[in-house]
């Protein structure tokens, strides 16, 4: 049972139950224990999370006045996935409640790191700069800050990556999570954002044409 995921030698019980034994009428099997929780916890979560990402969109629009923009950002949270996802198996580990913990820490970020640059450009196009100059401006001032936020966040999680202890089961998933995921979004950030903003601010191109 050693380096397998909880999931995985539930599915082999009950694959063996169910070939060699023959239960009673009236008799079922239930899991309990760790498994149950965490079968509670991650139903729990496929519901939070959409929930959560639908309330952030709402306050993006709120916020910047556009749903161009807001949709803009969200994207940053896909970008997160495409290295979460691969580094998470990479590193051996099985899908969990703290990987999924992860994924929630590893959206967050990503959506502040999209925040932080599209507010920057805003800031630039109202103060009358066009848009392509202020696209590349902004994404040199915040340049800075996106690289300072991967760079402490990661090699502070390295430590609980490479753990091999007692609880290191709970760390790794996390930790691996948010390792290769925000490596790939903030790299993807800093590409996708400046590349895809004209096509999405509608407002602000409208408000630098009336200026």
């Amino acid at each position: 049972m050693r380096r397998r995921d909880l999931g995985s030698v539930i599915a082999d019980i009950k694959k063996r139950i169910a070939n060699n034994i023959e239960l009673p009428p009236g008799y079922y099997v239930e899991y309990g224990g760790q498994f149950e929780n965490q079968q509670r916890a991650m139903t729990r979560l496929k519901i939070i999370v959409p929930v959560v990402i639908t309330l952030v969109f709402l306050i993006l629009c709120l916020t910047f006045g556009s749903i161009g923009e807001a949709l803009l950002i969200i994207i940053n949270v896909p970008l997160a996935l495409i290295g979460g996802i691969p580094g998470f198996f990479l590193a051996g580990e099985y899908l969990s409640v703290p990987a999924a913990v992860g994924f929630i820490a590893l959206f967050g970020i990503a959506v502040q790191n999209g925040v932080v640059l599209v507010s920057c450009i805003n800031q630039l196009c109202t103060q009358g700069i066009e848009m392509e100059e202020a696209i590349i401006t902004g994404a040199l001032q915040r340049l800075r800050p996106v690289l300072m936020t991967a760079t402490t966040t990661v090699p502070g999680l390295l430590p609980l990556l490479l753990s091999r202890g007692i609880g290191s089961e709970v760390q790794r998933p996390l930790a691996a999570v948010v390792v290769f995921g925000l490596t790939s979004a903030t790299l993807l950030t800093l590409f996708v954002i400046p590349a895809f903003y004209q096509w999405f601010a509608i407002k602000i191109n409208d408000r630098t044409d009336n200026n």
